[in-house]
């Protein structure tokens, strides 16, 4: 199994989540590799990454040049890879390690895809009640974004922009190498260029850890480009760019 983590500027995150994967790693039954992507990051979590990567086999470090997106970087992270089964996760590890298990069985039992999804019935959202407005602000667009991704793009996938999705060795290679998005509407095109050449994706229930501002999209500042990533992959798709 190949774990991806796409980061930018991850810092205390990064470390944290390293040393967690570290020991779920030592854990497993099966040999695992680490795929760092650090996409320009500030100095302080590119050393994080490389000294990780010094004292832990099977962890390698690529790093951008240029600040390319996080699309770019789960791309290049997934594509590089070597594992059977590839699995990527966000630095700040809001799903903890035992939700990489859930997608793997999912993986092993025949899915091309296991994706993560916060809204089906058995998933769990785990926050402190400092954090109670983000139900009425950032999940209620979130869900309203997922509703018009299902009309336009994906019907029946109801939780597109978790950031913990898996893939076989051949289902990566057939998807991540007609990317073209960088942004953070990677996602859909992704799930759309899966659904384009018949892979089984799989919905998997998680618990999610909500103790912090987790991620860097904001939908008051990120919406009108998803809105158009929707379109763009829709354009691209009738095309054959695809195929």
């Amino acid at each position: 199994m190949s774990i991806v983590i796409p980061t930018w500027n991850g810092g205390h995150k990064l470390s944290a989540t390293l040393t967690h994967l570290r020991d779920f790693r030592a854990r497993l039954d099966f040999s695992s590799e680490i795929v760092v992507v650090d996409d320009c990051s500030e100095r302080s979590t590119q050393r994080i990454a490389i000294a990780f990567a010094e004292n832990n086999d099977s962890t390698v470090v690529l790093r951008n040049e240029t600040n390319r997106g996080k699309g770019h970087a789960v791309a290049r992270g997934m594509l590089h890879a070597s594992g059977d089964y590839r699995i990527f996760v966000d630095s700040d590890l809001a799903y903890p390690s035992c939700q990489i298990n859930k997608l793997l069985l999912a993986l092993e039992a025949g899915s091309d895809l296991a994706i993560a999804c916060r809204v089906l019935p058995e998933s769990r959202y785990v926050m402190s009640p400092t954090f109670f407005h983000y139900l009425y602000t950032r999940h209620l667009m979130s869900r309203l974004f997922n509703l018009l991704s299902q009309q336009i793009l994906l019907p029946g996938i109801l939780d597109t922009q978790a950031g913990l999705k898996g893939f076989t060795a051949r289902a990566a290679e057939i998807v991540f190498s007609r990317q073209t998005l960088c942004g953070f509407g990677f996602d859909l095109e992704c799930l759309f260029i899966a659904r384009l050449h018949g892979l089984k994706i799989e919905q998997v229930p998680v618990d999610f850890y909500y103790s912090d501002e987790p991620s860097t999209i904001s939908f008051a500042r990120h919406g009108a480009g998803m809105l158009m990533d929707l379109l763009r992959v829709r354009l691209n798709g009738a095309r054959g760019i695809y195929a």
